[in-house]
């Protein structure tokens, strides 16, 4: 039987000489010291069962970093983004000065669903929810003064995340990074957009194949990037229950993978860039038992399924964000102490990654102010409550052990069923997911409407109030600045290249060629978003949801 001695001498200590830990001593502001794991040897309690396992061990129920944050904090990653690439450039850039250690970038719906800011289908919505992107021009002044090479950066992109990375490669480059030094996390789960959250372009099929080109080019290129980021954080915004998200979660996985494997990758070589992203909400345990429950039941599904051997394949890495639909339009202050709550979920349950909401999101975009307030949000939590100071605190306590095995069987429970349909795109397809989601969103405002769960400010204790906080608001002249930058860019580009690259981009796209290296080929060529999609689109056609 494997005991705390041999986590130590194998699997510990070889990490704390070579990295160490961030103090000397962990103590509580009583002095009392707080042991690195509990149970601990010299503790009289009693050994954690052999289904917990040790940190950074399979099957990673406590974590999947020997030290966690001992070692370093997690990613303070605040997702930003609005109007033109030049002001959420200011924005990332206050972000960074204020303590953030990692970029998240937040695209406007044109540029989500592959389009143009001087599309007449863009108009009305240019910047609007993020950030306008159409061309590498748009790319290089967001991340102007921003060493790519040194900053993680995530961006929340799906149907279009192949042009998109093609951009942001193409950008490094200019700066004259070292390409296979880049860190960072494209979206690029286009299964969920079907689920759940709609800003899909093409057909399952070829999107599944734009998926594949870039895992298969970041294995040989960009081997830091995280080549997708498989999102149970939507599933959840349309009205999922906790074990609905992580189980259409892992299930969306096992589709990436085994398409991965049909398309000829190595598991071991593709599945250590894969991680994930999840919700964070108000029920404090059942969260923390979410996140070690989905860690040990994928660690199971890829060495047993997958016959994956490295243990890297069987890490499952992810990006928390506090939950969007929780936060109120009422008493909007009340929003900073959900956010804190879900926050500290996402820590006591080892996300590697984490943004905090801001208390006006339910009311517009967020201000400088309430965005420091999130972010202050995070710091205070890793420097001031101590929770940091422990490797996952709460194992071993009965309620969480509870939980957490509950919570994995009932997911287990959800993937057999669509294992039976053969798998999560049939489900998808037959509005299986869609159909459970929408029943628990139903059940869910029912609850709220009978005031069985109450949520405080709005069918308990209200108050009369006049919203008093400071407003953001994004200026409607940025749509005409952005077409006056594609007139100019599209007059000063070489057309005879542009003409040539299309007509590579189409007949690769009725191939089998790999497209990304003719992507950052074309937008390097002042190509812009909206023409490589269209491209995409002539050949695919695009997809529209059954009812429609």
């Amino acid at each position: 039987m494997r005991t705390i001695k041999n986590w130590e001498d194998e699997t510990l200590n070889p990490l704390l000489d070579r990295f160490g830990e961030r103090k000397d001593e962990f103590k509580t502001s009583s002095g009392i010291e707080v042991p690195r794991i509990a149970p601990d040897p010299k503790l009289d309690c009693p050994q954690p069962a052999s289904s917990l396992g040790y940190p950074g061990e399979y099957p990673y129920t406590r974590g999947v970093q020997p030290t966690m944050y001992r070692g370093r904090f997690w990613t303070m990653r605040q997702y930003a983004g609005y109007a033109s690439a030049e002001e959420s450039n200011a924005r990332y850039r206050y972000l960074l000065e204020n303590g953030q250690t990692g970029l998240s970038v937040a695209f406007d719906l044109p540029t989500q669903i592959g389009y143009d800011a001087d599309d007449p289908l863009a108009a009305g919505e240019v910047g609007k929810v993020g950030v306008a992107i159409s061309s590498i021009k748009d790319m290089e002044q967001l991340f102007d003064q921003i060493p790519l090479e040194k900053v993680s950066t995530s961006m929340t992109i799906n149907a279009p995340a192949a042009i998109l990375l093609a951009m942001y490669i193409a950008v490094a480059k200019k700066q004259g990074a070292d390409i296979r030094k880049l860190r960072g996390t494209i979206q690029n789960d286009i299964l969920k957009e079907y689920v759940a959250r709609g800003t899909y372009i093409y057909p399952p099929a070829p999107s599944m194949r734009l998926i594949t080109d870039i895992f298969q080019y970041c294995q040989a290129e960009v081997p830091r990037w995280n080549t997708i980021s498989i999102s149970g954080y939507h599933i959840r915004e349309a009205g999922s229950t906790a074990v609905q998200e992580m189980a259409f979660t892992l299930a969306n996985g096992i589709a990436y993978v085994q398409a991965a494997i049909d398309a000829g990758l190595d598991v071991d070589k593709f599945a250590p860039q894969l991680s994930f992203f999840f919700n964070a909400h108000n029920n404090l345990l059942e969260e923390i038992a979410k996140y070690r429950a989905a860690r040990r039941l994928w660690a199971r599904t890829m060495k047993e399924r997958f016959g994956a051997k490295d243990p890297k394949s069987w890490r499952l890495r992810f990006h928390t964000q506090t939950a969007g639909s929780t936060l109120t339009a009422q008493q909007p202050e009340n929003n900073v102490a959900r956010v804190t709550i879900q926050a500290l979920a996402a820590v006591f349950g080892g996300t590697q990654s984490l943004h905090t909401n801001s208390m006006d999101e339910a009311l517009w975009l967020p201000t400088e102010k309430s965005v420091r307030v999130a972010l202050r949000t995070q710091q205070i939590i890793a420097h001031e409550s101590g929770v940091a100071d422990s490797i996952d605190p709460l194992a071993g306590s009965y309620l969480i052990e509870h939980l957490t095995d509950e919570i994995e069987k009932r997911a287990e429970e959800y993937i057999a069923k669509i294992d039976e349909m053969g798998g999560a795109l049939n489900a998808i397809e037959r509005g299986y997911m869609q159909g459970e989601i929408q029943n628990a969103a139903y059940d869910a405002q029912k609850a709220i409407e009978r005031e069985e769960d109450i949520v405080v400010g709005v069918n308990k204790f209200q108050v009369d109030e006049d919203i008093d906080i400071e407003r953001m608001a994004v200026d409607p002249a940025i749509e005409q600045s952005q077409r006056v930058k594609l007139a100019n860019l599209r007059e000063n580009r070489d057309e005879k290249k542009v003409a040539e690259l299309s007509a590579k981009i189409e007949n690769a796209a009725r191939g089998i060629e790999n497209l990304m290296p003719l992507f950052i080929e074309a937008v390097e060529s002042d190509m812009t978003l909206g023409e490589i999609a269209n491209i995409l689109r002539g050949v695919w056609g695009e997809y529209v949801a059954e009812g429609f």
